[in-house]
């Protein structure tokens, strides 16, 4: 970490802070909110949750090599620095704003309903072929996540990828308070959310409350594909910068022909330039994705060569369009989360596949009064594009295996028991649903199942 002090920390998040003038000068060599991960120089966050409470465990964690707690109330220990606070979690977020502000580097924040960790990986992809590169790690994308990622940036980071995911009102603005975004980037305004963002206008108000706390001179890098983003026109009295498939974009891509597990070849067009490129992915979407990457390193002045070995470069995260294949059977793994708009590319996906294509499809949350027509018209999408078999699982994906005229099972229980009787040897399978449906409990039982070890 760059030198943050005790002192210092108080005051960003106009704490009190309990110390002795030589503790008040210690700097803190990292931040962590799990007491397992603490050592020696640690600033510990004491975090009452539903289950535990991080208050309890502020002694374990001086022991273990912390300096100091972040607490709501004195801990037992009294010969260690502490710095007492009203609210943890709103504390945090003030000193991952201050912290943020010792940087002077480009800071990419990435977010949208469909895509946002993809394109935040090929963005890192990207930009780690010019600079040290400090990105969001796993699902760290909320209120909580944010101010962790922030926190966790080392001293010598020349850049940064930081995704940004919201559910209401209000978190965007908070999020971009944060991190003072230098490169702003938006995927897809989608149908997810809606429980408390109401309609897609909705979600792209909440989207773009991003440019609100944007850098001057900021650059917004926007998908001119998607109907609402591209509708915006100036933003903070800049042109955003429009990257997607059609002709009118500045950054677009063209001959694109999907390999399955042989990637995605295409060519990146912008400034009279063509990219030849090969995206290690299965997705077409990741062409997309790719020219947002390209845009936002083209910004900070890289050269055609770095830009295509990024893009090249590029690596899938778990559970999300990951091809596992067990010698018997291959599993699209992509169940870490789904909305409409990312069933409907990921059943794209399968479609590109040779063998007998089966999706197993599951509920879709927090859509909103919509939800059982949005289920409905997936199936329908499914239907149509011809899949050999739709295994439909719970309660929502009833209306889901109605649309698509595929089976339904009530829980993921009631489908593991009767999977061997619609899958097969040969089979391709994609698998996908909302994380709550734990449907990586499905990619671990077929994963078993259909092994290629004879023993």
């Amino acid at each position: 970490m760059k030198k943050f002090t005790l002192s210092e920390i108080a005051s960003a998040c106009a704490g009190r802070l309990v110390a002795t003038d030589e503790q008040s000068k210690l700097c803190i060599t990292s931040v962590e909110r799990d007491s397992r991960q603490i050592k020696n120089g640690s600033l510990f966050l004491a975090i009452k949750g539903e289950r535990v409470d991080g208050h309890d465990y502020i002694e374990t964690c001086y022991q273990n090599g912390a300096i100091c707690a972040l607490c709501e109330k004195p801990p037992k220990t009294d010969s260690m620095a502490y710095i007492l606070v009203d609210s943890t979690l709103e504390a945090v977020k003030k000193i991952a704003k201050a912290y943020r502000e010792k940087f002077d580097i480009p800071i990419v924040g990435v977010s949208g309903s469909v895509g946002k960790t993809s394109t935040k990986e090929m963005l890192c992809a990207v930009l780690s072929q010019k600079f040290k590169t400090h990105k969001t790690q796993g699902n760290l994308n909320n209120e909580l996540g944010v101010p962790l990622t922030l926190l966790s940036m080392p001293e010598d980071a020349e850049a940064a990828v930081i995704e940004m995911g919201i559910s209401d009102f209000g978190e965007m603005h908070r999020l971009s308070m944060m991190v003072q975004p230098t490169i702003c980037v938006l995927t897809v305004i989608g149908s997810c959310h809606l429980e408390k963002l109401g309609d897609r206008d909705g979600v792209l108000r909440a989207k773009t409350e991003m440019f609100d706390f944007a850098r001057e001179n900021a650059e917004f890098i926007l998908n001119g594909d998607d109907d609402k983003l591209s509708t915006i026109t100036v933003v903070n009295g800049k042109k955003p910068i429009f990257f997607g498939l059609g002709k009118n974009n500045d950054y677009r891509a063209e001959n694109i022909v999907n390999n399955a597990e042989g990637g995605i070849t295409c060519e990146l067009c912008f400034e009279n330039k063509r990219l030849s490129v090969t995206i290690p992915a299965i997705g077409s979407y990741m062409a997309s994705n790719a020219l947002a990457a390209v845009a936002a390193g083209r910004l900070l002045g890289m050269n055609d060569s770095e830009l295509a070995h990024g893009v090249e470069a590029y690596q899938t995260v778990g559970g999300r369009a990951n091809v596992i294949n067990t010698g018997k059977i291959r599993i699209i793994d992509d169940c870490y989360n789904a909305n409409p708009n990312s069933m409907m590319a990921s059943i794209d996906t399968l479609m590109n596949f040779d063998g007998r294509k089966i999706a197993v499809l599951g509920d879709m949350k927090e859509l909103g009064k919509k939800e059982l027509e949005l289920h409905f018209e997936v199936g329908e999408y499914a239907k149509e594009k011809g899949a050999d078999g739709i295994l439909c699982v719970g309660p929502l994906a009833e209306e889901l295996a109605k649309g698509a005229e595929g089976i339904w099972f009530e829980t993921v229980e009631e489908f593991l028991a009767a999977s061997g009787s619609y899958i097969r040897e040969g089979d391709v399978v994609l698998v996908k649903a909302s994380h709550s449906m734990q449907f990586e409990k499905i990619v671990k039982k077929l994963a078993e199942d259909f092994s290629g070890d004879t023993k």
